[in-house]
């Protein structure tokens, strides 16, 4: 049978797609980035900040949640959104990266996998099955398959080894996603490493058990640019067409601006967050690390040309200040002219897609990159 589309495509420059994805609390805007509120928090931001930057959609994570406070607890509370006052679209992970990355005892079996939990040490079991019971009591509109991902470089036969689980995983997290209300999606994930032909067996399997989206997992775990690249490459040409494609955990805006002329239209990182918490700031001339001594005397913007107005109003030297003095300010400070600069960039990597003039655009953009900051005041 085959599932709704709620996808709706509006235009193409080349491979570069831009759309429309229509959920039960919003609508989001292709190509898109989501921001990453593990916990069911925005670090260092008000929810309000998020969406004023231009946000449409966040992520959540079923690996904390379920631990703490408690998939049946949120749906006492009315569900993710009614729990943190974040009234538009959520997807949540299936919490498998984050059992394999953040556990330090775990067993994975064919049935579940059982970890210790690293804030109280109990043992707890997630299976594909628990795993989609966790994100429908947490009430996201977009779900994702369970899934084993494995760190770069790794053994092809270990690569082979959890693709295969992953894909008889997406078998059962479909199942188990049957009695979602209309509307809600589950994503299928797509792994296989760096190894092309298991990437496209991957890719393949999941076309053949059906879903209403389509993730690139296992990236951005320490493999190259390049290699990342080339894996999208073996994965977009066979996932549909008229379905949205997800690139898990990336990235950089660089890694954005590659992927989405390799036609994927969605996204999400911790980085703008993460990084703005130690002191480097996203902008049109690169990262800007305003712990540089250069900074401490300058009393010029971080970019005057910024539509966010806190990259307008605040000096060089005040940021500088902030963050060698460890004030909490500077950390929210920059992580909010952060989101906003990606939410910048995924607004005009839109436009410029409906105009044709993407490629124009990616070249403007990486060699404002590359000519890096404006010269430190004499």
């Amino acid at each position: 049978m085959t599932l709704p589309n709620h996808f709706e495509l509006l235009g193409r420059d080349g491979q570069a797609r831009t759309g429309r994805l229509t959920t039960p609390h919003g609508m989001v805007r292709t190509p898109a980035f989501m921001p990453v509120g593990t916990a069911g928090a925005m670090k260092g931001m008000h929810w309000r900040e998020v969406r004023d930057a231009g946000t449409d959609i966040v992520l959540g994570n079923t690996y904390h949640l379920m631990l703490r406070p408690g998939a049946e607890r949120i749906a006492a509370l009315g569900g993710l959104q009614a729990f943190t006052g974040w009234n538009g679209p959520m997807l949540t992970d299936s919490g498998g990266f984050q059992v394999m990355s953040l556990s330090e005892l775990r067993k994975i079996g064919e049935r579940a996998v059982t970890f210790r939990s690293h804030i109280d040490g109990a043992m707890v079991e997630l299976s594909p099955e628990r795993s989609i019971e966790v994100q429908r009591l947490l009430g996201s509109d977009i779900a994702m398959q369970m899934d084993e991902c494995i760190r770069l470089p790794a053994a092809p036969e270990d690569i082979e080894r959890a693709m295969q689980l992953s894909l008889r995983w997406a078998e059962r997290s479909k199942r188990a996603f049957e009695s979602a209300p209309e509307g809600y999606m589950l994503f299928g994930i797509a792994q296989g490493g760096d190894v092309p032909e298991l990437r496209r067996a991957s890719a393949r399997g999941l076309v053949e058990i059906g879903f209403h989206g389509y993730a690139i997992g296992g990236l951005a775990v320490g493999e190259p640019q390049s290699v990342m690249l080339a894996m999208i490459e073996e994965v977009t040409p066979i996932l549909p067409f008229e379905r949205p494609r997800y690139l898990m955990g990336v990235g950089t805006p660089d890694d954005i601006l590659e992927a989405v002329a390799r036609g994927v239209d969605m996204f999400d990182c911790v980085m703008p967050t993460r990084n703005g918490r130690h002191g480097v700031a996203f902008t049109r001339f690169g990262q800007i690390n305003l712990r540089n001594a250069r900074h401490a005397d300058d009393p010029r913007p971080l970019d005057e040309e910024s539509s966010w107005p806190s990259a307008r109003s605040y000096s060089r030297a005040y940021l500088h200040h902030l963050v060698k003095s460890g004030e909490t300010l500077g950390a929210m400070l920059l992580s909010e002219i952060n989101i906003a600069y990606y939410q910048r960039l995924m607004h005009d990597i839109r436009n410029v897609i409906s105009e044709g003039s993407f490629a124009t655009f990616r070249e403007r953009t990486r060699r404002e990159w590359a000519k890096g900051d404006i010269p430190a005041r004499s």
